[in-house]
């Protein structure tokens, strides 16, 4: 990335799975400053003593706080906003909690962004945002909306500030995902439990997360919204090629759908996939930049007119029982697990 020397960074949600693996690149490249945001002092510790990097300044604080954020981004050049609850069956037993930290909180970050006039963030979403049926779909779908209004924030315009969204489906491995869950009741000898087995998913490493990112951070204009495309596969075939790379006979047990789980997840949706920017590797999804004045206004254009679908883990492309194992063997996580 051009154009960061001596630039400072902010993190929030720094200490999970996301936050440590964009550190990770950042800590190579010539940056001045990495601030990490987060209200877990004993993983912010962690990665103090595992890092002893004097680039690194670690920062206690919420997003529902608003001075605390205000304060952590003065100076600030750049901000990554990956402070959320992110666990779905969570998230529906505490829908009040979601709203304070996905929804009130990312206010917090955006206003703070723009008072502190940083020069570009990015914030965080999920394909749960789409056709959102549970909690923690709805929040981060109002967290879109949060981060397009203030997109159109005539303060970014004074600034030249930019405000993107970024948008992807499951991330392998990361924490509390089903990976790791899997291969901690394969090495135990437990059942691996399914939810259902024709669920799909997409797939994206922790690695391709970060590209994600940092292709909105480098290309991205206000307001817009970068998807990756993925392939997906079931959770049942996600169960069998784990057993396989173990060369485990776990039995399954099949327990159902927990409570807001979908039976696939979509990345862009059909109103979405009407007007998107097909970048190859990516879609980008563009703000409608119009005001409420529609008169004014002769009828839309669309990218692509007709008939158009949603882009889901069912239509897009599906791996087969080798292509998940190869998948699945080049994540550090499960490499590292089979060394064990």
């Amino acid at each position: 990335m051009n154009n960061i020397k001596e630039k400072t960074l902010l993190i929030t949600g720094g200490t999970g799975s996301f936050g440590e693996t964009i550190l990770n690149h950042f800590l190579h490249t010539d940056i001045g400053e990495i601030r990490i945001f987060s209200r877990d002092e004993k993983k912010q510790e962690d990665l103090r003593i595992k890092y002893k990097n004097p680039k690194l300044n670690f920062i206690i604080g919420d997003v529902r706080d608003f001075k605390s954020i205000n304060q952590a981004l003065c100076g600030v050049d750049y901000l990554f906003q990956a402070a959320a609850l992110k666990q779905v069956h969570t998230c529906e037993f505490f829908p009040l909690q979601a709203i304070q930290t996905n929804i009130l909180g990312s206010e917090n970050v955006l206003e703070a962004a723009i008072q502190n006039k940083v020069a570009r963030t990015v914030v965080l979403s999920t394909d749960k945002a789409v056709y959102p049926i549970n909690t923690m779909g709805m929040s981060k779908a109002l967290m879109e909306k949060l981060a397009i209004s203030k997109g159109r924030d005539p303060r970014l315009k004074e600034s030249g500030a930019k405000i993107m969204v970024t948008r992807y489906g499951n991330v392998m491995c990361s924490r509390g995902s089903v990976i790791p869950l899997f291969i901690d009741q394969i090495k135990s000898g437990r059942e691996i439990t399914i939810t259902q087995p024709q669920m799909t998913r997409f797939l994206m490493s922790l690695e391709e997360s970060v590209t994600l990112v940092l292709n909105a951070f480098e290309h991205g204009n206000s307001g817009d919204t970068m998807v990756q495309k993925a392939p997906a596969c079931t959770v049942g075939d996600l169960a069998k090629a784990l057993l396989d790379i173990f060369q485990a006979k776990n039995p399954i047990k099949i327990i159902g759908p927990r409570h807001g789980e979908k039976l696939f997840e979509t990345l862009c949706g059909r109103e979405e996939m009407a007007k998107v920017q097909d970048l190859g590797r990516y879609y980008k999804i563009p703000p409608d930049l119009r005001d409420m004045n529609y008169t004014r206004y002769s009828e839309m254009h669309l990218a692509n007119d007709g008939l158009v679908t949603e882009y889901n883990s069912s239509n897009t492309t599906l791996l087969s029982h080798e292509e998940i194992m190869a998948t699945l063997l080049q994540q550090p996580y499960v490499r590292e697990q089979l060394t064990r």
